[in-house]
């Protein structure tokens, strides 16, 4: 687990520096907070300097009796735990896959078939033949050549990406798996997979729930993207929030009919057959005396489409349960957009009793006069006029010297800052250790790698270093023979 401290700096930016890593994550609670007072005490820190800590949902990590949350809440009930946005996101996505057996199935067979195509170079090289050929043929895409991606429930936008490139490809594939199942060279098993596939890709049930994959994955990678920012801020990620579930319950309402001629579109294309949606659905596999009395409109409109987007709604209201808790509802009152719509004052004074050791010994009135100073203040200044985000905000109090005349604002400002909604800079500082830790020094020790850890991370620190304070610094270690 990677540690990254998060902090408003003295001209008002956020600022994310890497510490260091612990062990792995299935490590004891207790043992990972060791390591973290360890590691912040190395940097004249303590946990009750601590005033946000954001991590995945992990057992260890998010327990409510012995998890790292609850340890360090139980020493410092100011450290408010907020589960990554982005982890909620994927696990919600990847919730439905798991949840509607059709959408379970659906991405069982294009893992198959990113397995059986991706499985050796010689299979890959049919894909990049066919793709060639088919550039040829129609003349367009040239030297865009596409790869098939496989699918990963702790990769963000693995399977947006994999789908596009999947119905992109959709033709390439086919001939693909025609080419495998004809080869003579091809094991008998191979051969039979490769036609199993071919058949079920190219089915109408298939193609439906590819596109409609495709279209809720579209609504979400935005957010997912959004979200994956290191200069993200609750305020701007709940909305983002909102506005997929706003999105969503647009599609639900009025996508069916472009969703539908869409498939109808790629299935002609394709010479895929298309069922009649007044008839009788009969379900691939059993008799029509055992089929449900449905037609085929009920099961694509009812049972894929409004079950499929239903759910998707249903998983993200309860994954994002915490925008409507009233720490993070108070939060939005600091957004500055449409000249400070959004600020309360009462709830502003709600959020100071979040924060006792920081707000307890100054008296209520003192911190209501100056939100009240500071609102005339902001709203009547051209300065703060259009800015988007609460990070900005900061920036510009300091710019214009308003912190220094309301600081009860501004230090509830930066503590709303420090809260972490999404954990990206912990992912990509954690999966560096992949470039530190290597096949030519798998048995670096720990901190060995935590010392090339951080100079590879924080290398816009070390610019500013001068390599003579390196070898003056190493001079004075110890006595040596030599000048270094």
């Amino acid at each position: 687990m990677a540690i990254v401290l998060r902090y408003v700096n003295d001209q008002g930016l956020v600022m994310e520096r890497f510490l260091g890593t612990t062990h792995m994550a299935n490590t004891k609670a207790l043992t990972l907070k060791g390591e973290i007072e360890t590691m912040l005490s190395k940097h004249g820190l303590s946990m009750s300097r601590i005033r946000g800590q954001g991590y995945d949902g992990a057992s260890n990590m998010k327990g409510q009796i012995n998890g790292l949350k609850s340890l360090i809440l139980a020493e410092n009930s100011s450290a408010y735990y907020i589960h990554c946005f982005a982890h909620q996101l994927q696990l919600a996505l990847v919730a439905v896959a798991k949840n509607h057996p059709e959408v379970g199935d659906f991405f069982k067979i294009v893992n198959s078939v990113m397995n059986l195509i991706g499985a050796s170079c010689k299979r890959s090289e049919f894909i990049r033949d066919a793709q060639a050929a088919n550039e040829r043929e129609t003349g367009r895409g040239l030297n865009q050549e596409m790869a098939l991606k496989r699918l990963g429930d702790t990769r963000w936008g693995s399977y947006y990406g994999a789908l596009i490139n999947l119905d992109s490809m959709f033709s390439d594939i086919i001939d693909v798996l025609d080419t495998i199942q004809n080869d003579p060279t091809s094991e008998t098993d191979t051969a039979i997979d490769a036609w199993r596939m071919s058949i079920t890709l190219q089915d109408f049930n298939f193609v439906f729930i590819l596109k409609l994959t495709i279209e809720v994955l579209a609504i979400t990678n935005e957010l997912s993207l959004a979200l994956q920012r290191k200069d993200q801020d609750i305020v701007n990620a709940m909305k983002l929030v909102r506005v997929s579930k706003t999105r969503l319950q647009e599609m639900r309402d009025n996508g069916w009919e472009s969703l539908l001629d869409d498939v109808v579109s790629s299935c002609t294309k394709d010479s895929i057959h298309i069922p009649i949606m007044h008839d009788v659905y009969v379900l691939p596999g059993r008799s029509r005396r055992k089929a449900p009395d449905i037609t085929n409109l009920h099961h694509f409109q009812v049972e894929l489409f409004y079950t499929v987007v239903d759910m998707q709604l249903q998983e993200l209201n309860n994954r994002f349960d915490e925008v409507n808790t009233r720490l993070l509802t108070c939060m939005t009152c600091f957004s500055p957009e449409s000249e400070f719509a959004a600020f309360d004052l009462e709830k502003l004074m709600c959020l100071t009793r979040f924060y006792p050791a920081e707000f307890g010994s100054i008296h209520d009135t003192i911190i209501r006069q100056q939100f009240i100073g500071y609102h005339r203040d902001v709203t009547a200044d051209e300065r703060f006029a259009r800015l988007k985000g609460i990070d900005k905000l900061s920036s510009v109090m300091v710019e214009t010297k308003v912190h220094q005349s309301y600081p009860s604002v501004y230090l509830l400002l930066k503590l709303v800052l420090t809260l972490p909604v999404a954990t990206t800079s912990v992912e990509r500082a954690f999966s560096a250790l992949s470039y530190i830790k290597n096949k030519l020094r798998s048995r670096i020790g720990d901190q060995f790698a935590n010392d090339c850890l951080v100079g590879y991370i924080e290398r816009d620190l070390l610019t500013n270093v001068d390599n003579e304070c390196i070898l003056h610094f190493f001079q004075n270690m110890k006595t040596r023979r030599g000048c270094l």
